[in-house]
């Protein structure tokens, strides 16, 4: 069985999006290559040509295109930006699997059928062709090859994600995945791609990475050194929103079923990166409460009162940041049993104070107290995940 076009009233199983800007060189010659080469695959597929702003023949030769073979579309959009493109053609595909590839066709067409298959198996969601693959072959130079693996040593420490390469044009989604995940992307031209899959990755979705044969077309007009500033400020921009919970990536993953229960709270690495800072913070107000009440009380009530405020705080601030909760909804509950884990903290730093000598500097007294809570903020952690924030992960 070969691929062809779409039976009339059937969608396409493939939609093969070509962002175009200005290139009436390369466009027919680009669009026949992949066209014959989808021939020989074992689908239906449609060619969507997304014209963002051209102003000079490409529209022309587009128009020709679609007029010339049923299962090559033509869209003209009035603004420039490759997200932007992908977003408005994505949005209205019927197809079950959205796949998009760069004009200059520098990724070797070989790559597609692995890179579609896991995604119409149902396997994954996302798959993604990468030239930082051990067993890819890329030519390029130096120039590109050192900004682009800066680039994902960047994301890889920044926003802790897992996959290789990024930026790589050449990508495919499935439709359902596209639809819950392209309201949440903000950016409309390079940082598409990256804002794509890291928040498709802290949804818990499955990417697929494909190893690729990448030549470096050498007329690319791209401003390297732009893109690269641009994509700084947007990793600053999507690690603030993730870190503030402003990106519902839980309800993602639970409206898409697909996700594991760790992913519908958030990755363990981010969790616990999170819960470090909150951790963090609250000890110094621990230790900044006791020592203002000390001044006033004994030491056993003000431990009593820095760990109380403190421990309401904590559990506020790990219920957005670290498991991604919002809302009203559940609070009371939590909050109460963060006051089980609570009493048990305050049993032990209490034991702690009364193992003292008496007359112990207070310095003492902070030191022992600050060591006690360490391990009772990691006795909270293990509470969270498996007991306050249980209902949620299910």
């Amino acid at each position: 069985m070969v691929g062809s076009a779409p039976v009339l009233g059937h969608a396409p199983v493939l939609d093969i999006v070509i962002p175009v800007h200005n290139e009436e060189a390369q466009l027919a010659a680009s669009v026949t290559r992949v066209r014959e080469h989808l021939l020989r695959m074992p689908w239906t597929f449609r060619i969507t040509i997304a014209d963002n702003a051209s102003t000079d023949g490409t529209s022309v030769i587009g128009r020709r295109l679609s007029h010339t073979w049923a299962e090559v579309r033509y869209q003209h959009l009035d603004e420039k930006g490759r997200g932007r493109a992908l977003r408005q053609v994505w949005s209205a595909s019927d197809s079950s699997v959205l796949v998009y590839m760069d004009v200059d066709l520098s990724t070797d067409l070989d790559a597609l059928l692995p890179l579609v298959a896991p995604l119409i198996s149902g396997h994954s969601d996302l798959a993604i062709g990468s030239r930082l693959a051990g067993s890819s072959r890329v030519e390029r130079g130096f120039q590109r090859e050192f900004i682009s693996r800066s680039y994902n040593v960047i994301l890889r420490r920044c926003l802790r994600v897992g996959f290789s390469d990024a930026q790589c044009g050449f990508k495919a989604i499935r439709r359902d995945a596209a639809r819950e995940l392209l309201p949440l992307v903000q950016d409309q031209e390079w940082f598409f791609d990256t804002e794509l899959l890291t928040v498709a990755e802290r949804s818990g979705l499955r990417i697929h990475e494909v190893p690729v044969d990448w030549v470096d077309d050498p007329d690319s007009r791209v401003d390297i050194v732009r893109t690269a500033l641009n994509d700084l400020k947007g990793v600053l921009r999507l690690g603030t929103s993730l870190a503030r919970g402003r990106i519902p990536v839980g309800e993602v993953a639970v409206r898409l079923g697909r996700a594991s229960d760790e992913a519908a709270v958030g990755r363990l690495g981010f969790q616990v990166a999170m819960f470090l800072v909150v951790g963090v913070l609250s000890t110094l107000a621990y230790a900044a409460l006791f020592l203002g009440v000390r001044q006033l009380a004994a030491a056993q009530l003000a431990n009593l009162v820095a760990l109380l405020v403190t421990t309401v705080a904590n559990t506020a601030a790990n219920r957005r940041y670290s498991f991604g909760v919002r809302g009203l909804r559940g609070a009371v509950r939590h909050q109460a049993q963060g006051l089980v884990v609570f009493g048990i903290g305050l049993a032990a730093t209490s034991a702690a104070i009364a193992a003292l000598p008496h007359g112990a500097p207070t310095t003492v007294e902070v030191a022992v107290l600050t060591i006690t809570n360490l391990v009772v903020t990691a006795m909270r952690f293990v509470a969270m995940r498996s007991w306050i924030f249980a209902r949620r992960q299910r």
